[in-house]
């Protein structure tokens, strides 16, 4: 079992910066990714940026240059980073983890989530 505990996140104004972070517990060892995703009203939850064990990164298209996602603390904290926000970042963030390849998918935990509000 892994918990994820996120934080961060809450009203920013477009074109600002946030930072969200997860914090890992339990079998972090065997965790092969970590990653973000996020579910705007209405919408279907989408990957958003994971890292991998060995350090590397992946990145939805749609974030790609504005959003870095990090580790720290031997993989126990991911963090996004999110720059040059737009109103359609709004969403509930979600960090999760998975075991198993792919990164993008089918991943095996999941945090409770944090709202992150985008205002024009």
């Amino acid at each position: 079992q892994v918990q994820l505990v996120e934080s961060g996140g809450g009203l920013v104004q477009a074109g600002g910066s946030t930072r969200l972070s997860c914090a890992a517990s339990g079998r972090t060892l065997s965790t092969y990714a970590m990653g973000w995703f996020r579910q705007a009203p209405g919408k279907e939850r989408e990957f958003v940026a994971a890292i991998r064990t060995e350090g590397s990164t992946y990145y939805a298209d749609s974030v790609k240059g504005r959003f870095t996602i990090s580790a720290h603390n031997a993989k126990t904290i991911v963090d996004l980073q999110m720059n040059s926000l737009k109103l359609e970042d709004t969403a509930v963030y979600y960090c999760a983890a998975t075991m198993r390849p792919p990164v993008v998918s089918g991943y095996d935990y999941w945090g409770q989530g944090t709202q992150v509000t985008v205002s024009s």
